[in-house]
């Protein structure tokens, strides 16, 4: 049992690693060579390389406003705040440190040209980046770290003080655009937002799209066959109810299948190789709570 968690707590390092190094290279390949800044703590990175004549790093300037908050987290929080969002913090710098220089010499323009294209492609790569490291119960930081340090004395939900925070650093972005003149400026805070949608739609259908569940009603009247296979193959509890077809006045059993939505389709070749003749609906359910599910939050 501890080499099998052990060995579950090193892939779930490495699904952060890899996030990251996604996240990373959304930021270098398409927003910092067009000065499209998208919120977090990489947009103020964005910002502070810009306004210091490009002389402090992306990576290190990232690095730097995450030091400062986690401190503050850490004093704040206390020891609830995750060991693996500061792991995240680290290969995260070390990414944006280490690719910096090769992006400088090998895209320097950024990889594609069209700056509203880079927006569209750097939110869904933040979003991927994002998503597999909040996953993993990680985080990239930043703006992160701000809503739960506010929440903790303010009533204002993580989400809000998150898109406040994004909103107000891409605003910023008009320090270093406006030497371009006033439209690209104007644009370069569109592209902000832009970004800013896509990963937010992005992180969304990723971590939702994960916990999606599917309840499948199934009509048969080889029932108990079909539920002593789903318990023993697909490991889920079967629930059988009593029902009546109006149509044909008969008394019937259905069975009730709540499952994982990516094991749907072991209940459905089941049911069908039980009994060809077999009837069935599938719903998607958004969330499902309890025992072999997600748990239940906030509830005492």
């Amino acid at each position: 049992m501890q080499i099998k968690k052990l060995k579950q707590e090193l892939k779930s390092y490495l699904l952060i690693a890899m996030g990251m190094l996604v996240y990373a290279v959304a930021a270098l390949g398409f927003l910092v060579p067009h000065k499209i800044v998208g919120g977090g703590a990489t947009g103020l990175s964005t910002i502070i390389y810009y306004l210091s004549k490009e002389t402090v790093p992306v990576g290190i300037a990232y690095f730097l406003i995450n030091v400062v908050l986690v401190s503050i987290a850490l004093k704040v929080l206390g020891p609830k705040f995750g060991i693996k969002t500061i792991y995240a913090i680290i290969i995260g710098s070390t990414f944006l440190s280490v690719l910096q220089p090769l992006f400088q010499v090998y895209f320097p323009n950024g990889i594609i040209d069209d700056k509203f294209m880079s927006a569209i492609i750097a939110g869904m790569l933040t979003g991927i980046g994002i998503a597999i490291a909040l996953a993993e119960g990680g985080s990239s930081g930043g703006t992160d770290i701000v809503a739960m340090i506010v929440t903790k004395y303010r009533n204002v939900s993580p989400g809000k003080m998150i898109m406040y925070s994004d909103c107000g650093i891409i605003l910023c972005s008009l320090l270093i655009n406006l030497d371009d003149g006033y439209q690209k400026a104007i644009q370069g805070v569109m592209y902000g937002y832009v970004m800013m949608g896509v990963v937010s739609y992005t992180v969304d259908f990723i971590l939702t799209g994960k916990k999606q569940s599917a309840q499948l009603f199934i009509f048969t009247d080889k029932y108990d066959r079909v539920a002593e296979r789903i318990t023993a193959e697909v490991n889920h509890g079967v629930s059988v109810v009593d029902c009546k077809g109006w149509y044909s006045k008969q008394e019937k059993k259905m069975l009730i299948v709540v499952v994982r939505k990516g094991e749907a389709t072991d209940v459905l070749r089941i049911a069908k190789q039980v009994d060809p003749n077999v009837f069935m609906t599938m719903n998607t359910v958004m969330g499902v709570f309890g025992k072999g599910f997600e748990e239940v939050k906030g509830v005492k």
